[in-house]
């Protein structure tokens, strides 16, 4: 497969599950975090789908659309290994994260620290989406929306 094809499935991926999940965060309370703001297209996707919800994207810098950025209040810049330790026990209701790589050794160390900290920046039944594997005894894989192909994309649930 070629990697445009790749990406477009991760893509796809992503938006189908996020599209899925939006009745499941709904009723939670607590923030959306957002873990790699990019150039901002999954944030706006959020916004949309969650109308009056806090969204709190971080990343080492904003290179984002403009119209397509937080408020300062709700932009976390720097690298989120670090960034993100003050946000542990927020409550969020969902925390999306796709800051991999493509590159094993570097996603590994990601791997390091990731699942601890979206673990402990969601809520109890808070829903953690992303796009790397999270091994962590507080988060519970869920399924995976039908044409979905396991692997492509990862979804759970905060015990």
């Amino acid at each position: 497969m070629s990697r445009l094809d790749s990406f477009i499935r991760r893509l796809t991926a992503q938006r189908d599950i996020l599209n899925a999940i939006v009745s499941l965060v709904g009723d939670i309370e607590g923030p959306i975090l957002e873990f790699g703001l990019g150039n901002g297209r999954t944030y706006d996707h959020l916004r949309e789908h969650f109308l009056g919800r806090r969204i709190v994207a971080f990343d080492r810098e904003v290179r984002s659309y403009s119209t397509s950025t937080p408020p300062d209040a709700d932009m976390v810049t720097g690298d989120i290994r670090e960034s993100g330790q003050p946000f542990l026990g927020i409550g969020a209701a969902l925390a999306h994260a796709d800051i991999g790589t493509g590159h094993d050794e570097i996603d590994a160390v990601t791997l390091t620290w990731l699942p601890q900290l979206v673990a402990g920046v969601l809520t109890h039944g808070g829903i953690a989406v992303c796009g790397l594997p999270l091994e962590h005894p507080d988060l519970a894989p869920l399924p995976l929306p039908r044409g979905i192909k396991e692997g492509r994309y990862f979804l759970y649930r905060r015990r």
